[in-house]
């Protein structure tokens, strides 16, 4: 069910231990081929199919469209949020769900620059309220779920998720091909290594001039498909788990 759908007595009234999805995107160049928009897109289409299968058991804020995308900032059109702003923006909406009652929150995260700040703020909101031992609070961005999605489909070449890339590409493609330009014609540019297993401070053009990274040419509207329904079970699967958590255990 959706927040902004209900009036406030509605809310009040809900229980406090329905699990409460906040999803996370963005606004930033996904290179020559694909909108501004497309983190957005992704995970509205995602948050979707979660609806349906949810019910009224789950409640879902607003898809927040602002991300943590400085590095981004040297392409024309991306807007972004510096990192500790966006992570005190992600701890003050968890907080007002915390102050309505609310016990299990999910920052539901579509653009990989908001995962840092976004763990860094379940982390925070943890050690603010130590004193409590009924909080579920989670960060889950959902292609990270254990998804394989090349199992079910696999003429998927790509083994993780790039950006603006054969898995973007193809799921864009799977919503409105209309917003795709000509990416059989983008030349791959590699995902690279960079100090691995070190963590490497980078910007965007540190590693793509164009700014895509993976292989957009390799995208199809079966492998977007294909994308979504793994992701999307993912998704539901944590859901399930949330919904089912027994309000103490650190399992779940």
């Amino acid at each position: 069910m959706d927040l902004i759908d209900l009036a406030w007595p509605a809310i009040a009234a809900l229980p406090k231990d329905t699990p409460v999805v906040i999803p996370i995107a963005a606004l930033e160049q996904h290179g020559h081929h694909l909108p501004l928009f497309t983190d957005c897109l992704l995970l509205g289409e995602v948050v979707r199919r979660a609806k349906l299968s949810t019910g009224d058991r789950v409640l879902f804020a607003p898809l927040m469209w602002l991300g943590n995308s400085d590095h981004h900032l040297d392409f024309p059109g991306t807007l972004s949020a510096a990192p500790r702003t966006y992570l005190d923006l992600l701890e003050g909406l968890a907080e007002n769900f915390l102050k309505h009652g609310f016990r299990r929150l999910v920052f539901l995260n579509g653009h990989g620059g908001n995962d840092v700040p976004g763990r860094q703020a379940v982390f925070e909101l943890r050690q603010k309220h130590r004193d409590r031992s009924d909080l579920l609070l989670l960060l889950a961005t959902y292609w990270s779920l254990g998804a394989r999605p090349w199992e079910s489909d696999p003429a998927i070449e790509q083994r993780e998720m790039g950006h603006a890339c054969e898995w973007e590409t193809s799921m864009i493609l799977r919503l409105d091909p209309r917003l795709v330009g000509d990416h059989r014609a983008v030349p791959p540019v590699p995902f690279g290594k960079g100090f691995e297993p070190a963590v490497r401070g980078w910007v965007t053009q540190d590693r793509s001039v164009p700014g895509h990274i993976g292989s957009p040419h390799l995208a199809t509207t079966e492998k977007g498909e294909a994308l979504f329904r793994a992701f999307s079970a993912d998704v539901e699967a944590l859901l399930g788990r949330m919904i089912a958590w027994d309000g103490r255990s650190w399992n779940g």
